[in-house]
């Protein structure tokens, strides 16, 4: 790592190189494991995990990351300043081909997200935010290089989030449709009950299904009104998408409650969520 780099490039640069192995593998005949909670694990999962952890411990924090070592509570709630990694979001649609996979990397202070980086590598995508400096979305498909930049000059050719600004007062939904985000492979009773309550409330409602953390980027950009996470996620599927959607614009709540989310909690697991204009 080059003296003085700042967490938010490193983090970018992590993302992009950990992304490009993942394509590596995508394009090949790879195996398919499953852990002991039944879910998929590819080897493309493993080496973003080397790639990143690599990239990051430079920087003397501790990391919580889905294909890291289990770390129990009494270790982790001493806690106050970590990185939480998900080397290979949407696992199962790596697996099914359809490019709706990322790379996501938070930092988390005081239990809040400060800093989030989402590649989505089939798309040469970059997403990215940290507090109070907004949030960017960058297209590498004209061959921009990362490595070679410096963060102002990644800011300089990404646009700024919104790239729709949506607004939480009410629009005419008769010319344009309410629009949900939900997920591609993990649709629950609960979420289909949000979408036809939605249609209710609205004239006219879209919905759109989207794997891994591309349905925060969705919303973030713009693209969609709400994304309602009425189900299982894991910290690591959802810090980096949070400072990203939250430096967007948007509220991110709990579902039953309104209060904030909380990250490095005694349970990794979250609470129901909404993600809203």
């Amino acid at each position: 790592m080059q003296k003085n780099k700042s967490p938010l490039k490193e983090s970018i640069e992590a993302a992009v190189e950990a992304g490009q192995e993942i394509m590596d593998v995508y394009h090949t005949d790879f195996m398919v494991e499953h852990k002991a909670d039944d879910s998929p694990l590819t080897i493309a999962d493993k080496r973003s995990h080397t790639i990143i952890m690599k990239r990051l411990q430079a920087f003397g924090l501790p990391i919580l990351s889905e294909e890291g070592r289990s770390i129990p509570w009494s270790e982790r709630k001493k806690w106050t300043d970590l990185w939480i990694v998900d080397p290979l979001d949407g696992t199962k649609e790596f697996i099914k081909k359809n490019d709706e996979f990322t790379v996501n990397i938070a930092r988390v202070k005081n239990a809040r997200p400060i800093l989030g980086v989402i590649f989505v590598p089939a798309k040469k995508l970059l997403y990215f935010a940290e507090k109070d400096l907004g949030a960017y979305r960058c297209d590498l498909n004209d061959g921009f290089n990362v490595d070679n930049s410096d963060l102002t000059q990644i800011i300089k050719v990404s646009q700024r989030l919104p790239l729709q600004p949506r607004s939480s007062t009410p629009r005419d939904f008769k010319r344009h449709p309410y629009l949900i985000v939900g997920s591609r492979s993990h649709q629950t009773p609960e979420l289909k009950q949000y979408v036809e309550d939605k249609r209710r409330d609205f004239e006219s409602v879209d919905f759109i299904a989207a794997g891994s953390s591309m349905k925060f980027c969705l919303v973030a950009e713009g693209q969609a009104d709400v994304y309602p996470r009425l189900g299982p996620t894991c910290e690591w599927d959802i810090a980096a998408g949070h400072i990203i959607a939250e430096e967007a614009g948007t509220r991110v709540f709990q579902h039953a409650s309104g209060k904030p989310l909380d990250f490095n909690k005694a349970d990794i697991l979250n609470p129901w969520f909404i993600v809203s204009w």
